[in-house]
Parts: C-alpha cells; structure tokens; sequence
C-alpha cells in the first residue's frame, strides 16, 4: 500500500528514504544545523528532525514515531513516550524526545538517525454508553492473569 506525504524541509534536512524495499518505516535524522546534542544519563531532550508532514487528507492514515532497535538495545537511548503519534492534521516540525536510560552521557550530531516513523491506518471508533458488556472467557482478568509459563 502506498500514500502520498508532502513534506516541508528546514535545518538543512532531506527528504526520508526507505532504506530496503521491505523497509517498513523510515529513519528520522537530527536536524541540528552542524550541532550536537549532549543528553545525560537519565535525561530527556528534544530533538528536531527539519521534518513537517502533510499525509493525503483522504488516506486515513497516522505517522507514528518509534524508537530505533540498535540505539535501545545498545546505547540506551529510548523515546520519551514510548511511541510518537503525528496526527494527520499536525501541521509543525517533528521533533523527537530522547531519553537517556544510560549510565554514560550520550551525544546527537547532527544527522543521526534518532528513530524510526511509520504510517498506518486509522480507524476512528463511535463510542457508544452500556450499562453492561458483553461476556467473554477472559472477562476482567488483566494484568498476567494467565501467569507466566
């Protein structure tokens, strides 16, 4: 499935690419304009990528930001939020929250590839008020109910 995403460019940044065919989102870049970025261990910071999206108005789709597998796994350096959603009708630059879950300080130059963004589809619920829900085997059980093993 394809859509179509204008995007508008500051902070000398380029346009995302797929990196394979089967790549199913694109790297975000810092967008530091020649800079760096220093974030400490257990530090958030803001990180701008010169990206702002406009996705097809008809295509019912989100921009959702994830982190990057090798800087979690390796460096520690993780979002903020857990994921980004871009609503379809943001129109400002993306920036991306790092946060360092590191003992050691970790350093953003200018463009690195800090995450991972996506799109997929959106489907908008119609809530309706219940005085009871339907039954189910699981019922309210949450929270490892089902154990471990």
């Amino acid at each position: 499935m394809k859509t179509e995403v204008r995007v508008r460019l500051t902070r000398g940044a380029s346009l995302p690419e797929y990196a394979t065919p089967g790549s199913a989102a694109v790297d975000l870049r810092a967008a530091l304009e020649g800079g760096s970025a220093l974030i400490m261990p257990g530090e958030r910071k803001m990180i701008p990528t010169g990206l702002a999206i406009s996705p097809d108005a008809g295509a019912g789709i989100v921009a959702v930001v994830a982190a990057r597998s090798g800087l979690a796994t390796k460096k520690g350096i993780c979002l903020a939020n857990g994921i980004g959603v871009i609503d379809s009708d943001y129109r400002g630059e993306i920036f991306v929250t790092l946060v360092n879950m590191s003992g050691e300080p970790f350093t953003v130059e200018d463009g690195d590839r800090i995450a991972q963004m996506m799109f997929m589809p959106v489907v908008q619920a119609s809530f309706l008020e219940a005085a009871s829900l339907d039954e189910t085997v699981r019922g309210e059980g949450g929270f490892g109910h089902t154990g471990v093993k």
